[in-house]
Order: C-alpha cells, then structure tokens, then sequence
C-alpha cells in the first residue's frame, strides 16, 4: 500500500491530543508544563503541551501497531527501504543496532579503520572481531579516503569467515567508496553490507549526489536526520532493505532503545521526512550552490584549499559529497583545530570541527549567502592576522597499528594506567579520539605504537579536543596487564 507522503501520522496524534485537553495522572511529571512557569519559558507551552508518554492514541515504539507503524512505512517508502525504524537514541544507536543485529561473538567484520567510535563501542559489547580494510592517505589532504574496491575484494577473500561488512556513506569529509560495487561483490560472498550514512540523509533525496545505501542494495543503513536532513539532534532513521527480518531487527532495538520515546523527536522526524519528499530536490540543490560559492570565494583568497570533485580517483574516493564544505587550512601554517579555535573565539563563527589539517562547515538550507560571505571574510583576515611558516606542521595519517585482541577482550582485561609516553608496545584497553569526528586514534585492542603516541601529543598539541582515556587531561592511557 502506498502512502500519502503529506501526511504526518505521529503529528496528528499529538495535535488531536492537545485538543483533548486530557487530565495527565502519568509521566512525565511536569504535567504538560504545570510544575514549572520556567520550563513553559524556556522551551514555549506548544513544545512542553505534546511532550507526551506512550498511550493508546500516540501508540508505542517498542511495539508499535498505529501512527508510529504508520510513520514507519512512509518513511520507509520515503527512503525506498524494506522497512524504517524511529531511532531516539541518535545515529550511534542506529549505527550499533545494525551490528548487533548481525555480528555475534566472535565473528568477523570487514570495515575502514576510520569508523566512528560507536562501532568500536558495539564491538566491545557483541564480542566481533574488527578486519580492517586499508584506507589510503590523500596526502595533498591530509586525510583518510574511502575502500578501494580491490582492497575490499582483497580482504573479503582473504577472510572467508567474515560475515558482515560495513562501509561509510560518506564519510565526514565527503568522501564516498564504491558502495554499488562492493555490495554486490560482498553479497556474492555472503556477506550481508552495512552502511553508516549518518552524514549522508541527503543523498536520497537531492539530485546528482553519490549512490545511497538502499539504492546500492546494502542490508542496512544508519541514517542521522538531524545532521542533513532537519529533524531535533539525536532523531535518526534505521534502514533495512528485504534481507533483514524487521521484527527480529526490532527486538534487537529494543535491547538498548528507551522505553520512554521522545514524541518530540518522533514528531520531528515525521516532519522531516515530509519535508524532504516534498522539498528536498529543491533544498539540497539549494546546499549544493551554496557550498559552491563557498569553495569559489574560499579558493580565491589563497593558501586554503575547498576541494571538490577534482579529488575524485575512482579508487580510495571512488566519489564525492559536493555538499560538504572541507578546508585544508595548513597552507596558511595553522592546523584546523587552531583556525576552528580562531573562527569560535575571534569571529563568534561555530564551524563542525577542525582536525590537524581541515576545517568542515556544515551547509545546510538554513544557510544564507550572508553567511557564507562572513565566514570567507573570517577566513580572508584570519589569513591575513595570523598566517605562518607551516614548517611546525606534521602531516598525520590514521597512525598505523594491529589489532592484537578483540576490543571486548581488552575493555574487559585486567588494566593498568601508563602515561602516555610509557605506553608505547602495549596493547590498549580504551579508546582516545579527536572528537569530531569521533575517529579513533587507538582503540581497545590495539597496540600502542610510537605513531600513535606521536599523533596524539600532536593533536593536544594543536588544540584537538580529546577524549576516550579516564583521565581527563589524556596524559595517560590504561592497557592491558598480562
């Protein structure tokens, strides 16, 4: 059955709700707002009146059988997906149901190291072994590509055994592997695919851009809403395509989902989603000028690098996200985090993150041309102010190192705490990471080698903010005891 994709089934609920004017005896306790004139404020009495608890006219998450089931199956024609999952727990839960979903203890997952942390988290819970596929340095850049296929062919081949393979669609950056072709390989051997697009809800909606997920035949897809696609911060979108079993996918969700859903978040994704079936050609066409403007304006003022498709190679960056605004900032010898610093600080600017050699700012429809030409003008004079010799400047690639036991194996170890410097040769048994991106520069498992330690004390260095270790100043790391 076809939907009408105008309608708004959980919204509705909400607003005939309202009109009701029920008398609340269940939670949450402020009562529609009545405990506090502050809350009602704060966030306005239309947002705290449907900020409701599952009941019969607003149906359930964990086990819906009205509007939320309803919402679902637009969504899920919205995205041309088997079926679509609420998530109210953000992209990293999507992102972990998917693994829980198909990866046991034990078993093999085929993925880029530049994953974000909430696949090694999910690791550490279900017990699989990470094989990682090599993911070149784009040394102009700075910057981990995609999988070349015939580095994914290489390993699938090499690893038999492995049962699932997971794949970045795209990645922060822009950058998009290539995702038909290794769907189709990783199928004919049996193994199921598994895509992260939490920065890529666009694609299935705006013309021109890179192969989504559902469209290349991949099992799963973790799309996160709220970055591109306009929905609240932590509302996110779970795919499935006709292999996965939804109510098998289902009761994995609700392993670790909330039983207390947000309506809030639903009702924005419901919103959302109608939006981008009824606008998002004409939105993200939209996005795509604007962030061409920025790249022309930024390249005109000298030593920053906005790239684009140029940097396509058919191989590690089979294609690209010309949606993204990326900024190789160490030609005017700062890092990203340091002009990330100087655009917050000085020019009262909020950019997505700097690493140690690019900034990336988020285009989205609620940019204006004003404000894209008042962050070329920061850039221009922050050029102009601080611009240096870069010969300070070290470039970084994902620091290379072996997994030496499973990430569950060593979260779960008998530990001790080294400083940092101390630690070289022993096997990790946390996490740390610049974060955004949320890349890990060593994780549970690995070894700790004299590049991860550099590409560490470098990042403190420059600014990074890093996280992961139990102490919070990064000055030591725990690792495994014998």
């Amino acid at each position: 059955m076809q939907y009408n994709q105008e309608e708004t089934p959980i919204v509705d609920a909400l607003l005939a709700l309202k009109k009701q004017r029920l008398v609340p005896f269940d939670v949450p306790g402020h009562k529609r707002g009545k405990s506090s004139s502050d809350l009602v404020q704060f966030f306005g009495e239309k947002t705290i009146s449907i900020d409701a608890n599952s009941m019969k006219l607003l149906d359930n998450l964990s086990h819906p059988v009205s509007v939320i089931r309803e919402a679902e199956t637009l969504a899920a024609q919205a995205f041309s997906a088997k079926h679509a999952f609420f998530m109210v727990n953000g992209t990293t839960q999507a992102v972990q149901n998917m693994i829980y979903a198909t990866v046991q203890e034990g078993d093999k997952i085929l993925l880029p190291r530049n994953v974000h942390k909430s696949v090694i988290n999910a690791l550490v819970m279900c017990g699989g072994i990470p094989v990682y596929v090599q993911t070149p340095l784009q040394r102009e850049l700075e910057i981990s590509t995609g999988m070349p296929f015939e580095s994914v062919k290489q390993t699938i081949d090499q690893h038999p055994d492995a049962k699932v393979i997971l794949v970045n669609n795209p990645t922060y950056y822009g950058i998009c592997s290539d995702l038909r072709r290794i769907t189709e390989y990783a199928h004919e051997k049996g193994l199921l695919v598994l895509v992260d697009e939490a920065h890529g809800t666009h694609l299935y909606f705006g013309k021109g851009l890179p192969i989504n997920a559902m469209a290349a035949g991949a099992d799963m897809a973790a799309v996160s809403m709220h970055k591109s696609g306009g929905s609240l911060t932590q509302s996110s979108f779970l795919l499935c395509n006709e292999s996965m079993d939804p109510e098998y996918v289902r009761t994995i969700i609700n392993l670790t989902q909330t039983t207390s859903a947000s309506y809030l978040l639903m009702a924005s994704l419901d919103l959302a989603r109608r939006n981008l079936v009824l606008n998002g050609e004409e939105i993200f066409k939209k996005v795509v000028e604007l962030s061409q403007y920025a790249r022309d304006e930024i390249n005109e003022i000298g030593d920053y690098y906005a790239y684009s498709t140029e940097i396509i190679d058919r191989e590690g960056i089979y294609d690209f996200d010309v949606t993204k605004l990326c900024i190789k900032t160490t030609g005017i010898g700062l890092t990203g985090s340091e002009v990330y610093d100087l655009l917050r600080d000085e020019y009262n600017i909020q950019v997505e993150f700097g690493d140690t050699a690019n900034i990336l700012a988020y285009i989205s429809v609620g940019d204006r041309i004003h404000d894209i030409e008042r962050l070329v003008s920061a850039l221009s004079d922050i050029r102009r102010r601080y611009k240096r010799e870069s010969r300070d400047l070290l470039v970084f690639d994902i620091a290379k190192t072996d997994v030496v036991i499973s990430p569950r194996k060593a979260f779960y170890a008998a530990k001790a705490s080294l400083p940092l410097e101390e630690s070289i040769g022993e096997i990790s048994a946390e996490m740390v990471m610049c974060y955004p991106p949320g890349i890990p520069i060593v994780a549970p498992g690995e070894l700790i080698t004299k590049e991860v330690v550099e590409h560490i004390l470098y990042a403190k260095e420059k600014g990074c903010f890093l996280m992961g270790t139990e102490d919070p100043e990064v000055a030591a790391i725990r690792i495994v005891k014998e």
